[in-house]
């Protein structure tokens, strides 16, 4: 059994932040695999479900970002989850928007939820880090996270979201680099060929073609060539 825990705050004010990504993670994972409907449990949400033979509970911590440890701790204590089986879902300003680390293990680097997780559970859970940017100025972090996705990033937004459901799978599988591929496949799909194939090379013997001479005429030039033949 594992425990996934998107992190955010509660409420509609919040509900569109960049520093509810996690909780639009997990809702998107819930709603694409058929999880059971979200309900109030562990000072949070929330929703169970299953890939393959692995048992997943998703958690939405509702005590507000700076207290998600307590909700962390109470799910953790009853399903009797060790902290290995952990993975959280949560907003990463040294990221670029659009981008994902998965990691196992150690420092908040002064994440409010992270540090809450750490007070209450130790350190040793995995983190799936979802880049949101940096504003470029630390005194500018606490309102930016606190604002809403702008239109402009609705499309990676979207993207990241399909990738982090179409990995959920692997990740419950322990397969951390097919995760990142499907999320990769979504966020940076591979560029389609031109179509064009190289010059095979002359067969051996065959005589090639003695290459033009560096011809020197403007375009003028070759245009007025070509009314005097």
């Amino acid at each position: 059994m594992q425990l996934w825990v998107g992190l955010g705050n509660p409420g509609t004010k919040y509900a569109a932040n960049r520093h509810n990504i996690g909780f639009m993670a997990v809702d998107r994972i819930a709603a694409d695999h058929g999880f059971a409907p979200w309900k109030k449990a562990f000072q949070g949400h929330v929703s169970e479900g299953r890939f393959g033979s692995t048992r997943v509970i998703l958690l939405k911590p509702e005590t507000f970002m700076n207290l998600s440890g307590q909700s962390v701790r109470a799910a953790a204590d009853f399903y009797k989850i060790p902290v290995e089986a952990i993975t959280v879902f949560h907003d990463e300003l040294d990221l670029a928007p659009g981008k994902l680390r998965l990691k196992q293990g150690g420092g908040h680097a002064g994440h409010n939820g992270l540090r809450s997780i750490h007070q209450h559970m130790g350190e040793a859970y995995a983190r799936v880090r979802l880049g949101i940017g940096h504003p470029g100025d630390k005194d500018r972090v606490a309102g930016y996270v606190l604002s809403d996705f702008a239109k402009a990033e609705a499309a990676w937004l979207d993207d990241l979201m399909r990738g982090l459901s179409d990995g959920a799978a692997a990740l419950a599988a322990g397969d951390g680099a097919k995760f990142l591929n499907a999320v990769a496949l979504r966020t940076a799909p591979p560029r389609s060929s031109t179509g064009t194939r190289p010059a095979e090379p002359p067969a051996q013997g065959a005589k090639t073609a003695p290459a033009p001479e560096d011809d020197r005429r403007s375009p003028l030039e070759k245009l007025a060539d070509r009314f005097k033949r």
